[in-house]
């Protein structure tokens, strides 16, 4: 019996002593196949790896570049200086050569002015003096050529003879000047259609203090007016006063357009519908006012020479953008110039 038992434990130990060779066995197979795929996957991850540092390289070669660039523009500077400084050394020796002969030839001169008579020295010394004056003279003729050769050409400056304005009352014209275009502004048409309106609609401030209505258009043109309900109370003292009125509180222009009218080009050339606006008129006894806006001030000095060659006096009421043309009773009049 003890016999046996000790063959079944020979047995037991046989088969653990296999089953460790197999585990064994086993994880050496999955060291190989795992080193297997690392090998396997080397080479790719190699390949991304160099395209990775692809841009790195492009970097590095064009900083090379850039630094073989300079390079080479340091040693084009300096052999630029280094000629400078050879050249520097040929004129001071040019310089004390020259200054060596003028020195000789001053002694040479004091010497034969010693052996001069009287006289003769004094021929000399006017015969000197006359060289010397020839020289500047030809020195100061040199200059002034040169002095003409560089005058720059005249600048024209126009100017006008009536730089003071004067306040305009009557006889007025109107044009607006928007977009490098000029067109007739009907004002008195404007004005005159205005009052009748005004006239029919004065019953609504009975209901209201203030009254806004807008008009036209005529040529292009509305206007929006406001009037206001005014309430004079009767003076306890005098008795006077008393009533209501309406008075006109500001008007508006409102262009249908920014094209209206035609450019200054067409409008300076003949035919165009703003010198024959200008034919109706008369020169000396109207004054034309123009509502200028900042992008066609240029074209406003070219409109005003033309008015000022005509005889027109003419009064600039320049405009921000995007502010519309109004007035009050209370806004100023224009300066005719």
């Amino acid at each position: 019996m003890p016999r046996r038992s000790s063959q079944s434990d020979g047995a037991v130990g046989h088969d653990s002593f296999l089953d460790v060779v197999a585990n064994i066995v086993g994880i050496l197979i999955v060291l190989v196949i795992v080193a297997g795929l690392r090998a396997q996957n080397a080479p790719v991850q190699a390949a991304d790896s160099q395209d990775a540092l692809k841009p790195m390289a492009a970097a590095l070669q064009r900083d090379d570049a850039t630094q073989r660039q300079l390079y080479d523009d340091v040693m084009q500077i300096a052999g630029q200086m280094e000629n400078v400084q050879r050249e520097t050394v040929l004129r001071q020796i040019e310089r004390n050569r020259l200054a060596t002969i003028v020195a000789a030839l001053q002694r040479q001169l004091q010497t034969r002015r010693a052996e001069l008579s009287g006289d003769d020295k004094e021929e000399f010394d006017l015969k000197r003096s006359l060289a010397d004056a020839r020289r500047q003279l030809d020195q100061l003729d040199e200059q002034a050529r040169q002095a003409s050769a560089a005058t720059p050409d005249a600048t024209v400056v126009e100017s006008y003879p009536t730089p003071l304005g004067k306040v305009v009352d009557d006889n007025e014209v109107h044009f607006q000047l928007l977009g490098g275009r000029i067109v007739l502004i009907p004002l008195d048409q404007l004005v005159e259609r205005f009052r009748l309106d005004a006239r029919r609609q004065l019953y609504k401030l009975l209901d209201t203090p203030e009254l806004t209505e807008t008009i036209g258009p005529i040529d292009g043109f509305r206007m929006r007016y406001t009037l206001q309900r005014y309430d004079d109370h009767i003076d306890a003292r005098t008795g006077r006063g008393g009533g209501t009125y309406a008075r006109l509180i500001r008007w508006t222009l409102i262009p249908q357009s920014n094209q209206l009218g035609e450019t200054t080009d067409d409008a300076l050339a003949g035919g165009s519908a703003f010198r024959d606006a200008l034919a109706h008129l008369h020169p000396g006894r109207t004054t034309i006012t123009i509502w200028t806006y900042p992008e066609s001030f240029n074209d406003f000095r070219r409109i005003k020479k033309e008015l000022y060659r005509l005889g027109f006096a003419t009064a600039g009421r320049p405009l921000p953008d995007g502010i519309p043309i109004s007035g009050s009773p209370d806004g100023s009049k224009s300066s005719a110039e």
